[in-house]
């Protein structure tokens, strides 16, 4: 045999071996990953879309949303509890704004039963009164449904002295009371953060509805915005405001004689 024949016979027989190599490795597979622990959930109805403040919930604006089980609220809605869930809120007045994805929750909602929009979104025990307001008497604007605000009432008395000037006095009437809508809107619009009326509507307690129907006749109401940091502040009672306020001075202004409150 010659040398040649001999030379093909080796290459051959090394690249059968390596085959074989190759073929023998190829069986040992990669272990299979471990399982992945399923965590269990359930089906929570949620916001399709925003639902805006005072609007009628409808079947498209609602969905069923896949929820860990652990973190689903016990004020959820659940199709496992309650399947027609989406028929029972349909018509619906939203008291409160949904964001998308938001779970749905019957403290946020409000059945109209026929009634209209601020009759449904005014909790039990209160009462929607309106009264009139300029930019001057509403914080040039800034006052905003939603926002907190105290009442004054300032008035002018004659002056017993007949030559002096009329006195005017102001008190704070009604604090930390609620702003339910100006004019006819219940929330501000496309983020604007002013908003110029003609009237606001208050949140008010049956009490507090008489105090501001006398203050109107008595003289001229303002509206003082209050600090969002204030909001849960306790509520300051009307007589410590008046215990504040200290005795009156006359101030002389280009010959003119005018009486002011002096603060203690």
């Amino acid at each position: 045999m010659d040398k040649a024949r001999i030379l093909v016979l080796a290459i051959a027989g090394c690249a059968g071996l390596a085959a074989l190599y190759l073929a023998s490795g190829s069986d040992d597979k990669p272990a299979p990953p471990p399982p992945v622990a399923q965590l269990p959930t359930v089906d929570i109805l949620v916001a399709k879309t925003d639902i805006g403040l005072g609007q009628a919930v409808k079947p498209e604006d609602l969905q069923w949303q896949t929820w860990p089980a652990a973190t689903a609220s016990a004020s959820f809605m659940r199709r496992d509890s309650n399947a027609e869930a989406i028929k029972d809120v349909t018509g619906s007045i939203a008291r409160a704004p949904f964001i998308q994805g938001e779970p749905i929750r019957e403290q946020k909602l409000v059945k109209a039963d026929g009634s209209g929009f601020m009759a449904a979104i005014l909790p039990t025990g209160m009462r929607a009164v309106s009264t009139e307001i300029s930019p001057e008497t509403g914080a040039g604007g800034f006052i905003l449904p939603n926002d907190r605000v105290d009442v004054l009432l300032s008035k002018r008395d004659k002056n017993p002295d007949r030559n002096g000037a009329d006195i005017v006095n102001s008190e704070v009437i009604l604090t930390n009371i609620r702003v339910l809508a100006i004019d006819q809107a219940p929330k501000e619009k496309d983020g604007t953060n002013a908003l110029i009326g003609k009237t606001v509507t208050l949140e008010l307690k049956p009490e507090q509805t008489e105090t501001l129907a006398r203050a109107r006749q008595s003289g001229v109401l303002s509206l003082a915005l209050r600090s969002i940091a204030d909001n849960n502040a306790p509520e300051t009672k009307i007589d410590d405001n008046r215990q504040r306020r200290g005795d009156t001075i006359n101030v002389i202004r280009f010959g003119v004689a005018n009486q002011a409150t002096m603060q203690k």
